[in-house]
């Protein structure tokens, strides 16, 4: 929708739309982590700082965890592809003799999809390249948990506590980050029935780009040619999409508000995690059924994604954590 928000004046280097608001979903986050170890940490002086320490590793633990999965997922979506010969040469070609390849549109489709896991395989500096783009939010999480976890031990913070509080920052975080998400033109929808093609999309972005709370429209084809930077299949220009991105920053929004609930209210620590976690595991796989960039990996003859694997593994995950929390005593509520 608006991918580049400028370019530095005499480097024509862009300032991307998506890295500006994934930035401030994480200044937002450790903001707020610090006020909530002030009022809900053992130490109300000393847990901020400490907070701030940790909150650089939960950062890393996102960036590396996020990446390793794409990685992973592409590389494993290229190992397992039956690649015909036309595809092979296709795929090491250059750009210019990509342009002119001569394949079926099968084997087009084919190697666009493997094409990523592909250049990983053959050229592994690539991996690093993470200014290119290329990141899952459930490495994220998982990195960000872990290495967060690790980190809160190693400076005196209540593991528990940390995950409780943490989460709940996080995903207010994740509701700017979403955002980043729909301006790029990241994670779209699939083509909505034709019931829902006038439906009310109330912004709008110049560009032909509408966008409401249940379907959005992407731009217009001359505007997605002049801006390659938007992730925008061009096939999809002018057509109605289900609002996905929206949907996914309405429910970290809604996941913060009741983690702020649940944290107010615990009586053991661990369970407003582990309740965040679950509600996140089912809208997420709910959502998913919606998602129209198939790109990012199907699996079981387009049947489910990635995503909704990794959220029955989540699902599975949380509920055994909630359970396993409520057994334990009762944590103490601050004065």
């Amino acid at each position: 929708m608006h991918p580049v928000l400028f370019r530095v004046p005499g480097l024509d280097f862009p300032i991307r739309t998506f890295g500006v608001m994934v930035a401030c979903g994480i200044l937002l986050s450790i903001w707020m982590w610090g006020k909530f170890l002030a009022r809900y940490g053992d130490d109300p002086r000393g847990d901020p700082e400490r907070g701030s320490q940790v909150a650089v590793w939960v950062v890393v633990g996102v960036i590396l965890g996020a990446r390793l999965v794409y990685v992973t997922v592409e590389v494993l979506r290229y190992a397992t592809a039956d690649v015909s010969a036309g595809m092979s040469d296709y795929l090491a070609s250059d750009e210019r003799a990509r342009t002119g390849a001569a394949l079926s549109p099968d084997e087009a489709e084919g190697a666009r999809r493997i094409a990523v896991g592909h250049d990983f395989v053959h050229d592994p500096l690539k991996m690093l390249m993470i200014w290119q783009g290329g990141r899952v939010m459930y490495g994220g999480l998982l990195g960000g948990i872990l290495l967060g976890v690790w980190s809160a031990k190693k400076h005196g913070l209540d593991p528990w506590n940390s995950l409780d509080t943490g989460l709940v920052c996080g995903f207010a975080g994740l509701v700017l980050g979403r955002w980043g998400c729909l301006l790029v033109g990241d994670d779209y929808g699939r083509v909505v029935p034709d019931a829902w093609t006038d439906s009310a999309r109330p912004i709008s972005f110049g560009n032909g780009g509408q966008v409401g709370l249940a379907t959005l429209r992407v731009p217009d084809l001359d505007w997605l040619m002049r801006n390659p930077e938007s992730l925008f299949d061009h096939e999809l220009a002018g057509k109605t999409l289900w609002a996905t991105q929206v949907w996914m920053s309405a429910n970290a929004l809604l996941i913060a508000l009741l983690g702020y609930v649940w944290l107010r209210a615990r009586r053991h620590t661990g369970v407003p995690a582990a309740l965040m976690l679950l509600q996140y595991a089912v809208c997420r796989f709910t959502i998913e059924a919606f998602r129209g960039d198939e790109v990012r990996g199907v699996w079981f003859g387009g049947r489910i994604s990635t995503s909704q694997i990794l959220s029955a593994a989540l699902f599975a995950l949380s509920s055994w954590m909630l359970v396993a929390r409520l057994r334990t005593p009762e944590h103490p509520r601050p004065a």
